[in-house]
């Protein structure tokens, strides 16, 4: 084993070009540039570090010690005009979304040991003081950071096995008029803890296809924090206030071909049952109750990519998703404005 220098350092480039900016709910599936790059199609591969994400019983593929460094970058760049002529942008920012996978797998053992840090939803978005409804949105940030250990067992040299505990640490902070007085306001900061869990289960069906599948517990957050609810005629102060919300279990699987060493084919599937989501509620504000809704519809991503290796040693990749809409029209919300996704992606990566 390889105790003073990680084997496996990746770098890539990816580039993204999609119809639609926003989609998929507040989930941020892209967790690997290697796999953003082939479509996010890599359930049935998972064979860098980022498997810890995408599929925690690939991790048995790798071997001594491994590390994956990255960052995401995504912008919120939302703008509206009303049939009337009223019109309203985002601040478009851009905010850097980090990822760190390690991995270690002892020589001579049929185990391998992961831990990740990397955050699997989040929102953002500003509209400002001149939002054009302003009793829906003003401003509304969610941010999720998951620490995820992860143990892998391989049962033979065509089976592995993964299981992982998910420490969630999540913080919300959200701001709006209520529209009941002159000048009200609403604005609220809170966090919270929850804990779950993820499985991956990875089958090598023959040397050139292999099946892989993940799945990622439902979080719960009870978040404790405080409200100021300006110009409400029973309090005019800060106040604690609870918010519960549930983010919800997902799960892909995929079907990876190889027909040499060279390429690869992969096709996968990831369900999201944001129906659990529903309409939290702040509770204990100076209006009251004050719901939230959000009553998303459960969603499917379909994803596709290939992989061609070069004989430089470089990655080329392409990919595709088609994502299915989370908000339905009736419960369109301006704080995460949802829509159909068609998204193409290229990359090139290098291992080191």
């Amino acid at each position: 084993m390889n105790t003073g220098i990680f084997k496996n350092i990746s770098v890539s480039l990816t580039l993204i070009v999609a119809t639609q900016s926003l989609a998929v709910g507040l989930r941020l599936p892209n967790q690997d540039p290697e796999a953003i790059a082939r479509g996010n199609a890599f359930v049935a591969t998972a064979d860098n570090p980022s498997a810890i994400y995408h599929n925690p019983a690939g991790i048995t593929q790798l071997e001594g010690q491994q590390l994956s460094i990255g960052a995401y970058l995504i912008s919120t760049d939302v703008s509206f005009e009303s049939p009337v002529g009223v019109t309203g942008n985002t601040d478009s920012t851009i905010q850097a979304v980090p990822q760190i996978h390690y991995v270690l797998s002892p020589e001579n053992s049929d185990f391998s040991y992961g831990f990740g840090v990397y955050v699997p939803y989040g929102l953002s978005i500003d509209y400002g003081d001149s939002s054009p409804f302003p009793t829906l949105a003003e401003e509304g940030s969610l941010t999720y950071l998951t620490l995820n250990p992860v143990l892998a067992y391989q049962v033979n040299d065509s089976l592995s096995l993964g299981i992982g505990m998910t420490i969630n640490l999540s913080e919300v902070e959200l701001s709006s008029q209520i529209g009941l007085l002159p000048g009200d306001e609403f604005s609220y900061e809170g966090d919270a803890v929850a804990y779950g869990f993820n499985l991956g289960l990875l089958w090598d069906i023959s040397s050139r296809v292999s099946f892989g599948a993940n799945y990622r517990s439902e979080t719960s957050f009870d978040y404790e924090g405080s409200s100021l609810s300006s110009s409400s005629p029973f309090v005019s102060d800060y106040v604690a206030t609870d918010f519960s919300a549930t983010f919800p279990q997902y799960v892909d699987f995929g079907i990876a071909y190889r027909p040499n060493d060279i390429w690869t084919f992969e096709a996968n599937i990831d369900w999201t049952d944001w129906e659990v989501l529903d309409s939290p509620v702040f509770e204990g504000t100076g209006f009251g109750d004050v719901p939230f809704n959000f009553n998303y519809d459960s969603s499917l991503m379909y994803e596709f990519g290939v992989t061609k290796r070069l004989s430089s040693g470089l990655l080329l990749s392409g990919g595709y998703i088609y994502s299915e809409n989370s908000a339905p029209d009736l419960n369109f919300t301006p704080l995460n404005p949802d829509s159909n996704l068609h998204l193409g992606s290229i990359g090139i990566a290098k291992r080191g």
